[in-house]
């Protein structure tokens, strides 16, 4: 991905000052808005990934009045990689659709993710102002705490991933039925294999309004991002977090 200028972003800073009381909060990397922030976009970077390779890529797709929020995850073994402890959300046991779940850490990560967006909110960014996205495993993040959410967000970016935990669905929604999805995927990933996005995509569509989702392929693309990927999700954004 593009590098871009490195002075464009800087350490998140809590106004509130108890960073410690979401702990995500404190190390995240922020891309700040050139004049009053009245949107968010809270972005989950993939496994063994940091936000930084993400806050350059969205600096890229900046808006004006929308603050980018790339969180780290910890560092845990990863059953999937001969437990090499690296930077992951929750543990994986493989990547198709019937492998086993870490059901406790998916659930646990979704919390901390929660805890960012209320405390966007007591700072003055409401859900209904905050895009979740995220890209594989993060945006696999994205999509089950936005649906778990007690709260109406404005979006999800889902980018070359799957829906955690699906067969605790439509019971472990949070009843969002018009919640707007943009799921892209690259066709040529060998990681999590298009038709398994597909299939997220089908499933997603059994518990949220299906005029709501759009799925989205690109030819020759692997387990990464592409700039029309991240024109498509400029446009998502510009959509559904206009400026007010």
């Amino acid at each position: 991905m593009p590098s871009l200028p490195r002075m464009r972003r800087h350490i998140l800073q809590c106004m509130c000052g108890n960073n410690m009381s979401v702990p995500l909060l404190a190390e995240a990397v922020t891309v700040s808005g050139v004049e009053k922030e009245t949107a968010a976009v809270i972005f989950l970077h993939g496994l063994g990934d940091s936000g930084h390779g993400w806050a350059d890529t969205l600096s890229g797709i900046q808006l004006p009045h929308v603050k980018f929020i790339c969180p780290h995850a910890p560092q845990i073994p990863v059953t999937l990689n001969m437990k090499m402890v690296m930077p992951a959300w929750f543990d994986l046991m493989g990547l198709s659709p019937d492998s086993p779940e870490d059901e406790s850490g998916i659930k646990k990560a979704a919390e901390n993710i929660k805890a960012i967006i209320e405390h966007e909110a007591k700072n003055g960014i409401p859900p209904h102002r905050i895009i979740l996205g995220g890209f594989s495993q993060g945006g696999a993040l994205s999509l089950y705490t936005a649906l778990t959410s007690q709260h109406q967000l404005a979006g999800v970016v889902a980018l070359s991933c799957w829906l955690p935990l699906h067969k605790s669905f439509p019971s472990a929604s949070g009843g969002s039925k018009n919640l707007p999805i943009l799921q892209c995927h690259g066709q040529m990933d060998v990681m999590i294999p298009v038709q398994f996005g597909a299939m997220t995509a089908e499933r997603l569509k059994s518990m949220v309004n299906p005029q709501m989702i759009t799925f989205k392929t690109y030819p020759g693309l692997s387990h990464s991002s592409c700039p029309q990927e991240m024109a498509a999700v400029k446009e998502f954004i510009e959509k559904y977090l206009p400026r007010i």
